[in-house]
């Protein structure tokens, strides 16, 4: 679906009038391209406060970025460290001193929260930030990592709560494209954030943003891994794939090197074949409603090995307000939404058809976090998705399964295309970056947590919204 504000806004005489009149005129994003082998590129300075514990993990990933340069500010707090951090990796921290009038940019500003234990060592936030945070580039990102404040004592847990107020102010403020976010990780579990933070600086995650990623200690070890191709001799299946969002997921999990069953209604069967050839992938036919459902997609998997990535993308909308709307109405959409997950969940747990490390990740909404006027029902089940993987996190990580979903807000589809003009412009605009997301924003967002890479990460429900207003 195009969008003409955005088109008109950034043409050479749209920029002047659009300007002239303080209108907003939304950055177009940078999104990855196949071909990319550096996740950032450009100038990346990286600080900490005192004894902070996620500096090698920083510089580590670095290092994985051929096309990125680490810079450290002068007389920063905790600058032998930073310092040490990078000659461990054998890198260079080049030394930057913040000027005004200077024309440094910065791709990405990095912080390491980790060792703030009390309010008053916030300041080292501040002193951070507050000399260059005008001269993050265009797109760039600003991530910040964390302690997960329920694992810590009272003191430290109060002040790192309060990242998360900084970040969704810093999303608010930096514009120009540019995202923030947080990384919550467990004592301990610092390398495991690898690909939360490769993710998060990436053009990947050119949608996400104010969002909060948790991880936990995983046994992920990621010395001979492929950053290229994390999901190579994976199988993936994916509801819902006919078109639009599911058949994005669908090629992203490809495109890392997964084998893709795709899955729709036998009335989408001709759009399915096709997504399945494009990918050289496998067309499954079926009502995810079926009494028989859960048993036919276990007997598919289990010819092809198992399923190593499961995603619960299909579902629907049936709008009414609670007055008007007919009990078959309620039904449909609890039942293709939640209830038909919850069966084939738990039918490829009992057969054990989801392989030992495998992924489950649902499609909420922000719906299903915010509530939204008319849609009850689609509420509803999107709020019981985000309870589905509240519910199953701790028991599934004893088979070393995940569990996580993401909540799209305002993406550019057939669906959202039918939206009367004034509601599709508020749906686009009434968000940090101005404007509505792309399919495969929601698809990066869900390879990411599909990744091996991402076996720490657990239990998250991560929103593709470009910070939306709703339910901020």
């Amino acid at each position: 679906m195009s969008d003409f504000y955005h088109a008109l806004a950034n043409s050479a005489v749209g920029k002047k009038v659009f300007s002239a009149i303080n209108l907003p005129i939304p950055t177009p994003l940078e999104r990855f391209t196949l071909g990319d082998t550096s996740f950032i590129k450009g100038a990346v300075l990286v600080g900490a406060a005192e004894n902070s514990t996620a500096l090698d993990t920083i510089f580590a990933n670095l290092k994985l970025a051929p096309a990125a340069q680490a810079h450290v500010l002068a007389n920063a707090i905790a600058s032998e460290s930073i310092e040490a951090a990078a000659t461990a990796t054998h890198q260079t921290a080049h030394t930057y001193m913040p000027a005004p009038e200077d024309r440094a940019k910065f791709k990405a500003l990095v912080f390491d929260a980790t060792g703030i234990s009390n309010t008053q060592e916030l300041k080292a936030a501040w002193a951070f930030f507050h000399p260059v945070i005008r001269k993050l580039d265009k797109c760039g990102r600003i991530v910040v990592i964390g302690r997960t404040p329920e694992t810590c004592a009272l003191e430290q847990r109060i002040a790192q709560r309060g990242l998360v107020g900084l970040v969704k102010s810093f999303g608010k403020e930096i514009k120009n494209g540019a995202t923030a976010n947080l990384i919550y990780a467990d004592e301990g579990a610092e390398s495991q954030a690898s690909s939360a933070l490769q993710f998060l600086l990436s053009p990947k995650s050119a949608y996400v943003s104010a969002q909060v990623v948790r991880v936990r200690p995983a046994k992920f070890d990621g010395k001979k891994f492929d950053w290229q191709q994390p999901l190579a001799g994976k199988t993936a299946l994916v509801t819902g794939a006919a078109r639009g969002i599911g058949a994005a997921i669908a090629e992203t999990l490809a495109r890392d090197g997964a084998k893709v069953v795709v899955l729709d209604i036998p009335a989408m069967s001709e759009d399915l074949h096709k997504v399945a050839n494009k990918l050289n992938g496998v067309a499954l036919s079926a009502d995810i409603t079926a009494d028989d459902a859960p048993a036919l997609i276990s007997e598919k998997a289990k010819e092809l090995g198992g399923l190593d990535i499961l995603v619960h993308n299909a579902g629907v909308t049936r709008d009414k307000t609670m007055g008007g709307m007919k009990e078959h109405l309620w039904d449909m959409v609890i039942d293709i939404n939640i209830a038909a997950e919850e069966r084939i969940n738990a039918k490829l747990l009992e057969d054990g058809t989801l392989n030992k490390g495998g992924r489950i990740i649902g499609v909420s909404s922000i719906s299903g976090i915010a509530g939204n006027m008319g849609q009850t029902n689609y509420s509803t089940s999107k709020a019981a998705v985000i309870g589905m993987v509240d519910g199953m996190v701790e028991e599934l990580a004893k088979q070393d399964i995940t569990i996580n979903a993401v909540a799209p807000g305002f993406i550019e589809t057939q669906m959202t295309g039918a939206i009367p003009f004034a509601i599709r412009e508020a749906g686009r605009r009434l968000n940090s970056l101005n404007q509505g997301g792309q399919p495969v924003d929601v698809a990066e967002a869900i390879a990411f947590f599909a990744s091996p890479a991402s076996q720490g990460a657990t239990g998250n429900i991560v929103r593709v919204c470009g910070q939306s207003l709703l339910g901020a």
